[in-house]
This record gives C-alpha cells, sequence and structure tokens, in this order.
C-alpha cells in the first residue's frame, strides 16, 4: 500500500471558481509557480503543492509516480474537489499524466509542460553532483553557496534555481529536498511507469512545450497520441526547458486558450 503524504501546498483564488492544480517539476517547488499562479486566480481556484521529497513537503524514501499521485488525489480529497484541471511541468507533467491515465474521472483537463509520456536515457546525476559540491558545514552565505557549485553548473540561472532549495535551520544551512530518495529514484523519475494495454484520457490535452527544449521530440508524437487522442500541441518561441519561467506569456498565450476551449466544451475547469 502505497504511503500518502499531506503536501504542503499554496492556494489562489476563490474556492467557488472551477479547480486548477499546478506540478512543479524536478528540484522545484511551489514557489516556482507563483506568478503564474496569480494571473489565474482571477479564475480559478488554484492549488499548487510541493510534491513529496520538495519544498516543505514531508520526505520518504518511496519516489515513485503513484506515490506522488496519490498524495495529489488526497490533496483534492481535503478540498472535496472530485475533478480539477492540471498543469505539470517535467517530472509534475508525468504526475499528471499517470494521474490522467489511470483517474480519468478526476481529471477535466491536462496541460502537460515540455515532458513526453516516455523514458529518457539521461540521469540527472550532475546535478546532485553539483549539490554535493556545496559544503554544508561552516558555509556561511547563499553567494558562496553560489561560488562552490559554480565548478559543477555553469548557468547562473540554473544554479539559482537550484539555490531555492538552500535554507537555513537552526543548526546550519541544509537542503530542503530529500536528496537521498531523488538519488535513489533516478531511474523511476526518468521513466513513464508501464501502462496497461489500451489504457487512454480522452479528454482535453495540450502539451506545450519550448522552441529551444528536447523534452518533446517528434519522434515521441505517435506515443503521445497513443495515450492522448485528442492532444494538441503549442511551442513556445525562444524558450527552453523552463518554458512558463523563460517565456511566461508565450506560456499563457498557449495555455489559456485551451483552458477556454475546453470549458467551452462544457468541461468543468
Amino acid at each position: 500500500m502505497k504511503t500518502m503524504l499531506e503536501l504542503n501546498h499554496r492556494t489562489y483564488g476563490e474556492p467557488t471558481n472551477p479547480t486548477l492544480v499546478l506540478l512543479h517539476g524536478l528540484f522545484g517547488s511551489a514557489t516556482n509557480w507563483g506568478s503564474i499562479a496569480r494571473r489565474l486566480a482571477d479564475r480559478y481556484h488554484v492549488l499548487v503543492p510541493d510534491l513529496r521529497n520538495h519544498g516543505q513537503s514531508p520526505h520518504h524514501a518511496e519516489h515513485g509516480y503513484d506515490a506522488m499521485v496519490a498524495d495529489v488525489l488526497a490533496l483534492l480529497g481535503g478540498y472535496e474537489v472530485s475533478r480539477a484541471g492540471f498543469v505539470g511541468h517535467s517530472m509534475g507533467g508525468k504526475v499528471a499524466m499517470q494521474l490522467a491515465l489511470h483517474h480519468p474521472q478526476r481529471v477535466s483537463s491536462l496541460a502537460v509542460v515540455d515532458i513526453a509520456p516516455v523514458s529518457y536515457s539521461h540521469d540527472f546525476q550532475s546535478v546532485l553532483d553539483a549539490f554535493d559540491a556545496v559544503e554544508l558545514v561552516g558555509l556561511k552565505s547563499r553567494a558562496e553557496a553560489d561560488a562552490q557549485m559554480a565548478g559543477k553548473v555553469l548557468e547562473p540561472g540554473i544554479r539559482a534555481f537550484l539555490l531555492q532549495n538552500l535554507v537555513k535551520g537552526v543548526g546550519g544551512w541544509e537542503w530542503r529536498l530529500n536528496l537521498n530518495a531523488l538519488a535513489d529514484a533516478q531511474a523511476d523519475i526518468v521513466a513513464f511507469p508501464t501502462q496497461v494495454d489500451g489504457v487512454r484520457f480522452d479528454g482535453p490535452v495540450i502539451m506545450i512545450h519550448g522552441e529551444h527544449s528536447d523534452y518533446l521530440l517528434p519522434q515521441y508524437r505517435p506515443e503521445v497520441e497513443r495515450y492522448f487522442p485528442a492532444v494538441r500541441f503549442c511551442q513556445v518561441g525562444d524558450a527552453g526547458h523552463w518554458v512558463y519561467a523563460e517565456q511566461p506569456q508565450g506560456f499563457l498565450d498557449c495555455l489559456m486558450p485551451f483552458l477556454n476551449g475546453a470549458a467551452d466544451k462544457g468541461r468543468s475547469i
């Protein structure tokens, strides 16, 4: 039996509005969605959780997609929400896809951001090495941590994103992430769980991807369409993997017409 965790989360908008759930990617947190959630709050009741082993949510040795789906369903249950729209980036997109495929009655619409329902060949050991490069004992400042990480991660923007997980506790600096669990789950995270033959989600789906990203390649489209026959695709210009952070307006230009169209078809989101 999966252990369901009570996820830390943020809420935006009025509870009487249709519910929209935003799911962050690996090494992220609910704060990543802040500006987008505020833009959506006038029309939706937006729930933005920290997924397990991330942000301020509990840590657990298990970090598979079934467990993360169970956590998100428990969050919906706490608000007595039977059906919601989902927007998921990267790892969060895989969580949302798993939820839609196995609990389609709970999903009114699905927006997947820069990820495909496939198993990728890469791992993220280089990122874990970057975390390990930071000497927490005796660390004096976030700037010092940035300098220590720079030998492993050249791009300042990526370092800044990773260092959002660095917090100063009573005993000194520490990582909010459960790095041991994430390291142990590398193979599960980059994979897409084997599906039962014929399983699919027939509701409205959009795949939003960055022009310069290689996470949603043309050869993945048949697999996408097998699981999600009603899918449409929307490319955001001049964006990489972090689509909604790099080009927030371009991202919303893809997302909002999709949400409006799903609502116009009588699907409560």
